[in-house]
């Protein structure tokens, strides 16, 4: 489903602020793999995100996803087969339009000039409903009334409204309170697997990485240092992940949000 070969991207290159954020990554992953990313900050996990998104053309190396070649498409072409969501709540929707417009904004049939149906409308509370946030009684409100966990669950299903080919998670949960932050992954989970959508994840809690997903990947200085997935990922705990990433690295794990979230 999305073929990542030989990426390599240098910011600044000649100059005093040159960074190597990603070197040489290579990345495959198969139909329906749920894949979550740990790594300290500047490791690249955003970036590879930015890079596959097309938010900037990569120094060499290619990209593809589900067969086609991404690599010099450029981000509205992408973002038709690509859903995202970022850790601020507030990015993703439109907080002046009402629940029922955004979600139509995501389907492609309509907003504030378009015609949303009646079946569109059903469609809609059938969605929110299972969100169990008492949000199908609430579509002609504005989004910007909502929480920063409800506009979250709301960003997902708008992510996913048309079934994306690839989702990106870049540490969604991370602004929200612990108890909203479950409530948020369980939907995730919930969605993922029922349109079997192959989905990367950052994640800074490495317990929320093990009980996520098919596959772990780790990464480090824009490469990624260890991948552990099926039976051996299953089998794995917060310990092991630290000594993996440390033989595989060269040092050890140094990012305190990652390390204290699995204390």
């Amino acid at each position: 489903m999305l073929k990542i070969a030989h990426i390599s991207k240098t910011f600044n290159p000649g100059t005093v602020n040159e960074k190597t954020a990603m070197n040489d990554l290579s990345l495959h992953l198969k139909p329906g793999d749920f894949a979550t990313i740990i790594g300290s900050n500047g490791a690249g996990k955003s970036t590879l995100f930015n890079a596959i998104c097309g938010d900037f053309l990569t120094d060499r190396g290619s990209i593809y996803l589900d067969g086609q070649d991404v690599t010099f498409l450029p981000v509205h072409v992408r973002a038709r087969q690509i859903g995202r969501l970022y850790q601020d709540p507030m990015r993703g929707s439109a907080p002046g339009m009402s629940i029922e417009e955004n979600l139509a904004l995501a389907c492609g049939h309509g907003g504030w000039f378009g015609t949303i149906s009646r079946a569109d409308k059903e469609r809609f509370r059938e969605e929110l409903a299972r969100l169990e946030m008492g949000l199908e009684d609430r579509m002609k409100q504005p989004v910007g009334l909502l929480s920063g966990g409800q506009r979250q669950a709301l960003t997902l299903l708008m992510a996913t409204m048309n079934c994306p080919k690839l989702l990106l998670l870049d540490e969604h949960t991370a602004a929200l309170d612990p108890a909203t932050a479950d409530k948020v992954l369980e939907i995730t989970k919930e969605v993922v697997e029922k349109n079997h959508i192959t989905t990367l994840m950052v994640t800074h809690n490495m317990q929320q990485a093990l009980n996520l997903g098919n596959r772990i990947l780790m990464m480090d200085s824009g490469r990624i240092v260890f991948d552990v997935q099926g039976e051996e990922k299953k089998s794995m705990t917060t310990d092991d992940l630290l000594r993996q990433f440390q033989v595989n690295a060269g040092k050890a794990l140094d990012n305190d949000r990652i390390l204290l979230s699995n204390d």
